[in-house]
């Protein structure tokens, strides 16, 4: 009697198992389910991301074709469009505009070095990134003749002296807080024309030697892009010739 009761108390616990089981199937079918759903989301998200980044890139090398008027799109080391500048092995359009302090700066005072003219905003977020970059490549190639000239693109008020100054204020804020430690020159556009426009920031273009454009990037590209392009202004550089021999001066 006992072993009847044991048998069936078993069927019982068995029986009241099932349920049981059965509904744990749907709950780990339901996890599976969630977490198969949450990897095609992140995927999907990445895929979104490169296609942005690749349409952003191509829309405002249209838009600085347009603005320049010349030019031509070629693809990049990534096979996005990128913009190559009339500009390209031409002479470097010459300006003289003020540092923070008012002192009148022009590119003919750099002549016989490496440079890079960065344009680029306070208000910009990809200059924020680029920024430490820049910082980073000029104190590496300094020694061998590199200097970056950073222009701002901010507003420049010179008809309100009071909002002119806090304008100032604020680039050079910009500046200290990022501790950029090469030349920065202020008013961008009154020489946006000769370089193609600047509807896009950051840009920079790289000047060689003897004064011609070797490399430009528009947009925020890469850390290893922008070396790429400086490693040519220095082969210009070191091309021209050795110390103590008399090289070729700029236009």
């Amino acid at each position: 009697m006992v072993s009847v009761l044991a048998a069936r108390g078993a069927t019982n616990c068995i029986r009241l198992a099932c349920p049981y089981n059965i509904a744990k199937r749907p709950i780990l079918m339901k996890r599976n389910t969630l977490v198969f759903s949450a990897v095609l989301f992140i995927l999907a998200a990445f895929a979104w991301a490169g296609w942005a980044n690749w349409e952003y890139r191509r829309q405002a090398a249209e838009r600085l074709q347009a603005s320049a008027g010349q030019g031509e799109q070629v693809p990049d080391s990534s096979g996005a469009p990128q913009y190559v500048p009339a500009l390209l092995g031409k002479p470097a359009p010459q300006f003289t505009l003020e540092d923070l302090n008012g002192k009148k700066v022009s590119l003919a005072s750099y002549k016989g070095r490496a440079l890079v003219i960065n344009f680029w905003a306070t208000w910009c977020a990809p200059c924020k990134i680029e920024t430490p970059w820049l910082i980073e490549l000029r104190n590496r190639y300094a020694a061998q003749g590199l200097e970056i000239l950073g222009i701002s693109a901010d507003d420049i008020d010179r008809g309100d002296p009071r909002k002119l100054n806090e304008e100032k204020r604020g680039i050079a804020h910009f500046v200290q807080q990022m501790q950029m430690p090469y030349p920065v020159l202020i008013d961008a556009d009154s020489i946006s024309k000769p370089y193609g426009g600047l509807d896009a920031l950051p840009t920079s273009f790289f000047v060689g030697r003897n004064g011609n454009i070797v490399a430009a990037q528009m947009g925020l590209t890469t850390k290893d892009d922008i070396e790429r392009s400086i490693k040519k202004a220095l082969a210009n550089y070191q091309a021209g010739g050795s110390a103590g021999q008399q090289l070729p001066e700029w236009n």
